[in-house]
């Protein structure tokens, strides 16, 4: 990572509310973030904490109460619903952490959906979705169903889709969340060889063994955000909020 290289996400001082009143729920509370080309940061922190709201408002899913996300200099907030569309369609990988395959789908078509809607034609995606499914060793298995498919199957379907064209901004909610712990490994390996070959990322997980595989880890607590460049240092602390 080149550290004087352009962001390719930058969330300026973000706060998201939900509710009004006394039933107000203050999701984000100021979180300023940048994610640089080559780089991959992980987000860890207790449940509540905001980690998946972060993870939505940066892959302009949702939309802050207040400041700025920008992808790649692109403000989301400026942009009416197509353009927004169009973003995270051509700019942005999402693996959410329930999957959302399509169950009508093959394993193909579920990939290159996103390229379709884009525009690309049916032949030119589908030998992009193929190629994305190689890369995640899943080769042979494109027309296959997602109910045929076992669930560590199914995750890297969701990666092949989430990586396939040229997005710039790949974003992970607990990736690894159903899977066991040798394919788990092998989805984040995945990860980061994309990160490593010029995209950003953004993981979000509980698990510290698996932030290792960042590049820097920062922490929410409460919807704020508490940077750490270290390998971890406390990091049970941090995610209990127990004493040091």
């Amino acid at each position: 990572m080149n550290p004087t290289t352009d962001p390719v996400l930058d969330v300026r001082d973000v706060h998201r509310t939900h509710g009004a009143g006394a039933a107000t729920v203050h999701a984000l509370r100021g979180v300023s973030l940048t994610v640089r080309p080559g780089e991959l940061v992980a987000v860890m922190g207790p449940s509540g904490s905001g980690k998946s709201t972060l993870l939505a408002l940066a892959g302009g899913l949702d939309s802050p109460t207040a400041g700025e996300i920008r992808v790649e200099g692109q403000s989301l907030g400026e942009l009416d619903r197509r353009r927004l569309a169009q973003v995270r369609r051509r700019r942005i990988g999402y693996i959410f952490q329930d999957l959302n395959l399509l169950g009508s789908l093959t394993a193909a078509e579920n990939v290159a959906l996103p390229l379709e809607l884009d525009g690309v034609g049916v032949r030119a995606a589908r030998r992009q979705a193929l190629a994305a499914l190689d890369e995640v060793a899943m080769g042979g298995l494109g027309d296959r169903f997602p109910d045929q498919l076992s669930g560590g199957q199914q995750q890297r379907v969701a990666i092949a889709r989430a990586l396939v064209g040229e997005r710039r901004l790949v974003l992970a909610d607990e990736p690894t969340g159903a899977l066991d712990s040798q394919t788990g490994e092998a989805v984040l390996h995945l990860l980061r060889t994309r990160v490593d070959a010029g995209a950003a990322g953004v993981l979000v997980t509980h698990e510290a063994r698996h932030a290792g595989w960042a590049d820097r880890v920062v922490f929410l607590r409460d919807g704020v955000l508490v940077d750490s460049t270290a390998p971890l240092p406390g990091v049970e602390q941090l995610l209990t909020g127990s004493p040091r």
